[in-house]
């Protein structure tokens, strides 16, 4: 198995940071690829839980499903199409900090497919992740 975890603090209201990561374009934006929400959450934020977002272009992309989603403080998700990883989780919390910032805890796990892959696609998701959440500040 591996693992994927980002512990960032900034200095942007919780409720922005956490509109970032909810709203499946945005999202796309912060990772630097096309994402679009394929299937609208049956709950009062169509990005919450259920909904369904579509990473990459065409035939290349991955579906993410939302499996937890409590507003301004939890988002968890797994993909759900085919897929190089298998076991997939992802989950995303925000806290305030005393100073008045957002800290973001960013775990993934997952295990690769084909063998001794994913120390290849944990370093570039990592790498990506990072770069984007540095943008974020812009993205709010």
């Amino acid at each position: 198995m591996y693992t994927i975890e980002i512990d960032e603090t900034l200095d942007v209201p919780r409720s922005k940071v956490f509109a970032v990561f909810a709203e499946h374009e945005r999202f796309g934006k912060l990772l630097g690829a096309p994402a679009r929400r394929i299937k609208d959450s049956d709950q009062a934020d169509p990005n919450g839980l259920g909904s369904v977002r579509k990473i990459g272009i065409g035939p290349i992309g991955l579906e993410e499903t939302v499996v937890g989603f409590e507003p301004d403080s939890l988002i968890e998700y797994t993909i759900t199409s085919l897929s190089p990883l298998r076991n997939h989780f992802g989950r995303i919390r925000f806290e305030d900090t005393p100073e008045g910032k957002t800290r973001v805890n960013y775990t993934i796990s997952f295990d690769d497919v084909i063998p001794f892959t994913g120390h290849l696609v944990r370093g570039a998701l990592e790498q990506g992740l990072r770069k984007g959440i540095k943008r974020l500040p812009r993205l709010a």
